[in-house]
């Protein structure tokens, strides 16, 4: 089916929540509507999709323009089949098809972060950019490219994992199997984890820490980090730097490839600010291939929130040449 140009349904698929929304052409999201993620049933996580859809088709002034969905894993080229997800039962799953069976509307189903950047293209902090990238910060890490217009989902539809650019030779051990992954220095469980050494190491310093988890040094998490740094504890902000110099070391490496105009930041680690993008910017300046020869990307937050992977979606169901 051919999509429509007006209000559509995007659709977020994380391991807890299937979130919907919809929204307009101009990306306002007009309502929302989410369901329990029943993670371990490929067919009942679909059942999930259609009812937060079909709740949300009844809020609808008019007929929709299609329906986008987007979820954590790899999709190949075209969308059609989940190659696997590390967070819901999809391996080789034709979830478009199965959809399509349930839906009688048009449908984009891709990558989550491939949508969030799509979003923050559209109409949020990349607007206008030539090269977009998109890095969002979580459990781990994943992105989108946006270039000249389009989304680039690469010649097996799994471009953008960059979670996984190895930066340290024999580092940590990754889930995905290798060593020294991005992800597990620049991300929400890299800071928890790098928490729960230094308090299993050093409790006095981590005094702080312990605190609010009542000495339970494997309890911290990310979001523990955050409270204590911002309530001024030295030891929790430095934690939060060190994973800000890890971005910026990865931005540094993405630019010498791709050399995009802005890195939009996104993800909830994003909320950290400027305690985590200053010495990610500062970083990247230093080791930044030709510093003070050619210009760097702008590195900025994205604008759209926890709502841009469904925003993405509904608008990427819009585009003729989005697959």
């Amino acid at each position: 089916m051919t999509a429509g140009t007006g209000t559509a349904v995007g659709v977020d698929i994380g391991g807890t929540k299937v979130a919907g929304g919809l929204v307009t052409g101009e990306g306002v999201v007009l309502r929302t509507a989410r369901r329990v993620t029943p993670s371990g049933s490929p067919t009942e996580t679909e059942a999930a999709i259609v009812a937060v859809v079909e709740e949300l088709a009844g809020a609808a002034d008019g007929p929709l323009a299609g329906v986008g969905v987007g979820a954590a894993g790899w999709f190949d080229r075209t969308g059609d089949t989940v190659l696997f997800s590390p967070h819901l039962a999809w391996r080789n799953t034709s979830l478009r098809q199965d959809l399509a069976r349930r839906l009688d509307l048009p449908l984009w189903v891709g990558n989550d972060a491939d949508a969030a950047a799509w979003a923050e293209y559209r109409f949020g902090a990349a607007r206008g950019a030539e090269l977009a990238l998109a890095i969002t910060l979580g459990t781990g890490i994943g992105g989108g490219i946006v270039l000249g217009g389009r989304l680039m989902r690469g010649a097996h539809g799994v471009a953008g994992e960059w979670g996984h650019m190895r930066v340290v030779p024999d580092g940590r051990l990754c889930a995905c199997g290798n060593r020294g992954c991005w992800e597990q220095y620049a991300s929400g469980t890299a800071l928890a984890q790098a928490a729960r050494e230094v308090a299993a190491s050093s409790p006095a310093a981590a005094g702080r820490l312990l605190e609010r988890v009542s000495g339970r040094a494997d309890a911290l998490t990310g979001e523990d980090v955050a409270h204590v740094a911002a309530a001024g504890d030295a030891l929790a902000r430095e934690l939060i730097a060190e994973v800000g110099h890890w971005l910026g070391q990865g931005i540094a490496d993405l630019a010498a490839v791709l050399d995009p105009d802005v890195v939009v930041i996104g993800g909830g680690v994003s909320a950290l600010g400027e305690a985590v993008l200053g010495p990610a910017r500062e970083r990247l300046h230093r080791t930044l291939p030709g510093r003070g020869f050619r210009p760097g990307p702008e590195v900025v937050v994205a604008a759209l929130g926890p709502q841009a992977g469904l925003v993405g979606a509904a608008d990427l169901v819009r585009q003729p040449t989005a697959g």
